[in-house]
C-alpha cells in the first residue's frame, strides 16, 4: 500500500500552479500515485436579466473554459515530459475551493498539492484564501508548494 494513492492538482494557469504539477509529478514517481488536474470555473459569476446577460454569461463561460483548457494542457505537457499519466477535468463551483472540495471526494484523492497563489489581478488577493480554505475544509495532507 503506498502512502498516496491519488494526488489532486488543482491548477489556475499561474506559475505557482505549474510548480505544483512538478511537484506532483515528482511525488507520482515516488508513490506511484494516479495523478487528477482540475480547473475550477465559476458558472454563474454575475447575476442579470435579459438577452445582453444571456450573451455575456455565454461569451464569459467560452472564455473561461478557453482559459481552462490552456491551463490543462500546460499540465498535460509537464505530466508527459515526466512520464506520468493525468486526468484532467474542468470543476464547477461558485467559491474556487468549493469546487477543488468537491472534485477531491469525487475522484477519491488523498493528497492535494497546489500553488501558494496564482491568478491575476484582484483575484490574487484571493488565491491565498482559495489556499486556506481547502486547507481549513479537507481531511487529506495539502501540500502548499511556493514560488
Amino acid at each position: 500500500m503506498s502512502m498516496f494513492n491519488h494526488i489532486l492538482v488543482p491548477v489556475d494557469g499561474s506559475k505557482p500552479s505549474m510548480l505544483a504539477a512538478r511537484k506532483a509529478a515528482e511525488l507520482s514517481k515516488v508513490f506511484g500515485s494516479a495523478v487528477t488536474a482540475v480547473y475550477v470555473v465559476d458558472p454563474y459569476p454575475f447575476t442579470g436579466v435579459g438577452a445582453d446577460f444571456a450573451y455575456g454569461q455565454s461569451q464569459y463561460l467560452s472564455a473561461a473554459t478557453a482559459e481552462a483548457n490552456t491551463a490543462l494542457d500546460a499540465v498535460k505537457a509537464i505530466m508527459d515530459e515526466a512520464g506520468v499519466p493525468v486526468k484532467t477535468l474542468v470543476g464547477e463551483g461558485h467559491a474556487v475551493h468549493e469546487g477543488i472540495v468537491r472534485t477531491m471526494e469525487s475522484v477519491g484523492a488523498d493528497l492535494v498539492v497546489m500553488g501558494s497563489q496564482g491568478r491575476r489581478g484582484l483575484e490574487k488577493l484571493m488565491l491565498g484564501s482559495v489556499t486556506q480554505r481547502v486547507l481549513g475544509a479537507v481531511r487529506v495532507p495539502v501540500l502548499v508548494v511556493r514560488e
